[in-house]
């Protein structure tokens, strides 16, 4: 059985999707309609833009999103997931990619839910760091025993989870899981505190926005972010992506759920290689590869 992951923030590099946009004309007409959607030349940043101005989360995320789902509309008919599951940000492209949303809403959705995370991050300074080398367990227990707000945020494979809140608070919870016998506590170069309730006045807004789109059945199960679980049902589809900004990622569950009902091979359809590298975590000796076009 194929799954097929989608990447999220973070995969980003400059020249991404160029290849496809001069390749093949399915991918030039969707770039065009991008930028006529978002009312700014996206695929230009995304071809020739610097790593800061691609680092903006305005920017970051629909060019992920754009790379992903252009990349999976351009297999045709080699594109034939069993099932699918995204990173965060990647959970919209792995729902235009098994039919759930529209390309140009999907698009809408991520631009709107880009904007209001960057606002939501204005409102107070916060961050991420990523924790090596200690059980789950050890992380939530001190990240519990901290007065400000810090959290679980991502939980990306075994040993590897990142945690998400105030600066104050995840400074003090680096210092106190590196005392606990972390290999690292490493302060991540990102805008906010994603994943965790600093994120609550973007999960409102885009909350309306999701509520306003036609969510269809998907041609096969989404495994989100929220539950790890398989889902079809657009309702509950919908209910989870809102719930899924203050709510952690659960990766590693989802990785596992995966493989428990049955999948054989994974690719990755968009910018980089990181979720391979999570999948061998997991099993190194299992099949992984990037979707390419012919």
């Amino acid at each position: 059985m194929k799954a097929y992951v989608f990447p999220g923030q973070g995969a980003q590099f400059s020249g991404m999707g160029k290849d496809l946009y001069e390749k093949s004309p399915k991918a030039k007409e969707l770039f065009e309609k991008a930028n006529e959607i978002l009312g700014f030349d996206i695929s230009k940043i995304m071809f020739e833009g610097t790593d800061e101005e691609l680092k903006q989360t305005k920017v970051t995320q629909p060019a992920i999103f754009l790379h992903s789902t252009i990349l999976a509309a351009c297999l045709g008919d080699d594109f034939k997931p069993d099932m699918v599951a995204g990173h965060s940000l990647g959970e919209f492209s792995a729902l235009v990619a098994n039919k759930t949303l529209r390309f140009e809403d999907g698009l809408k959705l991520v631009y709107q839910r880009a904007l209001a995370m960057q606002r939501a991050c204005e409102q107070e300074p916060s961050n991420m760091a990523a924790i090596l080398g200690l059980d789950d367990a050890v992380v939530e227990e001190v990240c519990a025993s901290i007065s400000g707000v810090v959290v679980a945020a991502n939980y990306n494979c075994p040993g590897q989870l990142v945690i998400s809140g105030t600066v104050p608070a995840v400074e003090e919870a680096c210092l106190k899981l590196t005392e606990a016998g972390a290999k690292r506590a490493l302060l991540l170069p990102v805008g906010g505190a994603f994943h965790s309730p600093l994120m609550e006045p973007a999960r409102e807004e885009l909350a309306a926005a999701i509520e306003a789109t036609q969510f269809n059945t998907p041609i096969c199960p989404i495994y989100q972010n929220v539950t790890a679980a398989s889902v079809t049902d657009p309702e509950e589809i919908k209910r989870n992506l809102v719930v899924q900004l203050t709510a952690p990622v659960r990766w590693t569950q989802t990785m596992h759920s995966m493989l428990a009902d049955g999948a054989t091979e994974v690719i990755e359809v968009g910018p980089g290689k990181v979720l391979q590298g999570l999948f061998k975590k997991v099993d190194r000796a299992f099949p992984c590869s990037s979707a390419e076009i012919q």
